[in-house]
């Protein structure tokens, strides 16, 4: 049975690998079996097989999300053989079947294409993370504006999009003119700053035309989430929710204590943690932006397995737009 794995730490470009494992266990009570037909890869995906480790007995399975069809169910499951799911949050997903909690697995709608149906969990859970974070702040949804970093980025338009439906001002901020150009035939009534402009933090306080912006979200960080903190208004927040600068942060205390700031780091992988309802909830959720939004959904290449590499590749190329998603039949689209 093939799976991606990396037998050490390092960039996904080199040490991402196929290899022959075993077949994972029967499912138990409330576990099923998915065969996977494709997978996305996602910059968080690469940052944790970068991630230094310790020396382990084997190689270590890749992945977090995956989309494919119930091949066995365990008892007290719902899911049944044959029915499309998809799953996410879990060790080694990146392999041809998996067993896995049924409570990780989400039912895909029949009318949802498959290149959906392999990113629909993943990136809208961390959109209604991020808005949840963003509404702590009682002027989100009136007249406060959030400020939305990398907003051409997968989530970042789905954010954007979710946004607009729930009424709640955004400011866009992608690092190219193309990037921005882009962006406004999207959404048309979102303002997009380019940082390629030398005084883009004053066009964004242009833009947000004297009210409050009390939210700042960031999946880069380094140097970028200081000159993010100097535009929120007092009793402000940045979040925090990647890791794709390497630098570190450049915060002086005196930053926070004289302008009563708040910085927070937000991690899907903290996710199972929530309540139950508040999860069941966020699946819902989930589901319902797939479909509505499915527009938004963009893929940026499909891969087939033995191109894991490749696929790796093209997740940091410049100008990528939408997700890279892999076929575990061999083939690209």
């Amino acid at each position: 049975m093939k799976a991606v794995v990396s037998r050490r730490a390092g960039a996904g470009t080199e040490v991402l690998e196929i290899a022959d494992v075993d077949a994972p266990a029967r499912p138990g009570p409330g576990q099923v079996t998915i065969e996977v037909t494709s997978f996305p890869v996602h910059p968080g995906d690469l940052q944790a097989v970068a991630a230094a480790r310790p020396d382990s007995a084997g190689p270590v399975i890749a992945g977090a999300e995956a989309t494919g069809v119930v091949v066995e169910a365990g008892p007290g499951v719902a899911l049944t053989a044959g029915m499309r799911v998809t799953t996410f949050l879990i060790d080694g997903a990146w392999r041809q079947q998996i067993t896995v909690d049924a409570d990780r697995v989400v039912a895909v709608p029949d009318l949802l294409s498959d290149q959906v149906a392999a990113q629909m969990l993943i990136n809208p859970v961390t959109v209604l993370m991020l808005r949840r974070a963003a509404q702590q702040h009682v002027s989100v949804g009136f007249d406060g504006v959030v400020l939305n970093n990398a907003a051409a980025s997968a989530v970042g338009r789905l954010f954007t999009a979710g946004s607009a439906h729930h009424q709640i001002a955004t400011i866009s901020i992608v690092r190219s003119d193309d990037r921005a150009d882009q962006l406004k035939q999207l959404f048309p009534e979102v303002p997009v700053i380019s940082t390629q402009a030398p005084d883009w933090p004053d066009r964004i306080r242009a833009a947000a035309g004297g009210r409050p912006i009390p939210v700042a979200l960031d999946p880069i960080g380094g140097v970028g989430s200081g000159d993010l903190l100097s535009l929120l208004s007092p009793g402000g927040s940045l979040v925090v929710y990647g890791l794709m600068a390497p630098e570190a942060i450049p915060l002086h205390a005196a930053t926070l204590v004289h302008h009563d700031l708040a910085l927070r780091g937000l991690n899907i992988g903290r996710w199972p943690l929530a309540p139950v309802e508040q999860r069941r909830s966020d699946l819902a959720s989930a589901t319902a932006i797939a479909q509505g939004l499915s527009a938004h959904f963009d893929v940026a290449a499909w891969y087939p397995l033995e191109e894991i590499r490749a696929a790796a590749a093209h997740v940091d190329r410049p100008g990528k737009v939408g997700t890279v998603l892999v076929t575990m039949d061999g083939t690209s689209r």
